[in-house]
């Protein structure tokens, strides 16, 4: 019979033996599933293919993991990236190989000089033309006995009447004149001193002239349409007394419209007066009106930043109606200026970075002040040269690059990455402790789901009150991290697991 003490003691080195066997499977799956992930700073390595020293490797979407022997990427479906000993400098440049540039599909452009024609465009309203207003008003008093337009907005053309009056004041000036007319001898003074007073009472020259060839007294005017438009205004009714000077009609004129646009502030140096315009309607796509910019309005909308821009379209046909959008560009003069592709632009907010190639598999991060833009190219007005090259395609992974090394000009600003790491998700996991590598503390950690990664040892920046004394090399820990924009993970919570060293 066995001592029930041995069969303990087989019991337990039976049950070690297992779990080491299990973590050493676990182990050679992580390696499998992924390269191996750095975890000292150790001697650089040579690669065969260019006879260059290689610090480490990542993948350029996700620049923050370092790995310490090329392989696929457990992120994307692309080879990790080598990062030479000898890439960069102080001026923030990096260098990627042949491989890597046809890999990552990286293009250039050749910055030159050319022809930029500017073609700004805005949207506005149409709205009335006011210098087309034309007032009708009551020469005398008297009452209105007909009406012959009822409702604002109707279009009227010219000469077509508009109310008919009844002005008694009238009567007495024109018998007079007529009584002059009769009477024999030299009467020629006295017909036009008569005519005058009828002029004077407010006749027209017309209605003097009907009056005098009829021989009859007129105490009737049949008011009508000076110009063809839409009657904006009616102040008068059938059977109203109006008084001298009373306004009895509005009438706008269509054959041109005025359109305020609103243009963005900083186009402000595009636009003067007289220069010539096109507009498009949607309910007209087939037509273009021509026009001209009539006034640049000294008022800004502080909401929006926009200039308001007073622009007078001619309106054949009269399709253009008050309140409608109509879209228009600006015929800007073209001038030479040094240009590139706008899409070689990376804006961070606060500046405007190119990535200059610079031969070699060598790039730069470059400054550089734009001016206009127009058909898919920008104007360059310092920073670079003509005959330069620069990435067109590809350069946001070399800004992921040149930001996670920075080493002279860095593209992701600090002050600017603040707001984000505050308003970064929070992911916690047990993990173990492993080294510190410069700012950096290299941690074991199982697979996250969430973040699609698998389990695999990396780097994470160090919390701000730095590394905790306590907790040394092999120590089980519990971290809180966030993963902001630049890539890197940033622990900011690390705490000592009760049991581990």
């Amino acid at each position: 019979m066995n001592h029930p003490l041995k069969t303990s003691a087989l019991a337990a080195a039976l049950l070690i033996a297992l779990g080491a066997v299990g973590y050493g499977g676990y182990r050679l799956g992580t390696q499998h599933s992924a390269p191996a992930a750095m975890t000292a700073s150790g001697d650089a390595k040579i690669d065969p293919a260019s006879g260059r020293r290689v610090l480490y490797w990542h993948d350029p979407m996700v620049p923050g993991q370092r790995f310490d022997k090329p392989g696929k990427s457990p992120f994307m479906d692309m080879q990790l990236v080598p990062v030479y000993a000898d890439a960069g400098g102080d001026d923030g440049g990096i260098s990627v190989s042949a491989r890597q540039t046809q890999s990552l599909g990286l293009r250039t452009a050749t910055v030159s000089r050319a022809t930029l024609a500017p073609q700004l465009d805005a949207s506005g309203s149409v709205d009335w033309n006011e210098r087309g207003l034309t007032v009708i008003q009551a020469r005398n008093t008297g009452f209105v006995e007909k009406l012959f337009v009822r409702a604002t907005l109707d279009r009227v053309a010219k000469g077509q009447p508009l109310a008919e009056l009844y002005v008694p004041d009238w009567i007495a000036a024109q018998e007079e004149f007529l009584a002059v007319t009769r009477m024999q001898g030299d009467t020629a003074a006295l017909v036009d001193a008569a005519r005058a007073r009828m002029r004077q009472a407010g006749m027209s020259d017309a209605l003097i002239a009907q009056v005098e060839k009829s021989g009859r007294v007129q105490t009737r005017i049949t008011l009508t349409a000076p110009a063809a438009g839409s009657v904006v205004e009616i102040a008068a009714r059938e059977g109203m007394t109006v008084s001298a000077g009373s306004t009895l009609f509005r009438l706008n004129a269509l054959d041109s419209v005025w359109v305020n646009a609103a243009v963005p502030e900083s186009q402000a140096a595009l636009l003067r007066p007289g220069m010539a315009v096109e507009a498009s309607a949607a309910g007209f796509p087939e037509q273009r009106f021509q026009g001209r910019v009539q006034a640049i309005l000294p008022e800004v909308e502080a909401a929006t930043r926009t200039l308001k821009v007073r622009i007078e379209l001619a309106n054949p046909g009269a399709r253009l109606s008050p309140g409608m959008f109509v879209r228009i560009t600006f015929g800007a003069a073209a001038r030479e200026v040094l240009q590139l592709p706008a899409e070689a632009l990376i804006r961070t907010g606060r500046r405007t970075v190119v990535m200059l190639a610079e031969g070699e598999g060598r790039y730069r991060p470059v400054e550089v002040e734009t001016g206009q833009e127009a058909a898919g190219m920008v104007e360059i007005r310092k920073g670079l040269d003509a005959g330069q090259q620069v990435v067109v395609s590809g350069q946001f992974l070399l800004d992921s690059e040149a930001s996670l090394r920075a080493t002279g000009t860095r593209l992701a600003e600090p002050a600017a990455s603040a707001p984000v790491l505050a308003s970064a998700r929070t992911h916690e996991v047990m993990a173990v402790f492993e080294s510190l590598v410069d700012d950096m503390a290299m941690i074991s950690h199982p697979p996250i789901p969430e973040l699609k990664w698998g389990a695999m040892t990396m780097g994470f920046r160090l919390p701000k009150e730095g590394w905790p004394k306590d907790i040394a090399p092999g120590a089980k820990v519990h971290i809180a991290f966030i993963v902001p924009e630049s890539g890197e993970p940033q622990l900011t919570h690390v705490m000592k697991v009760e049991g581990g060293k």
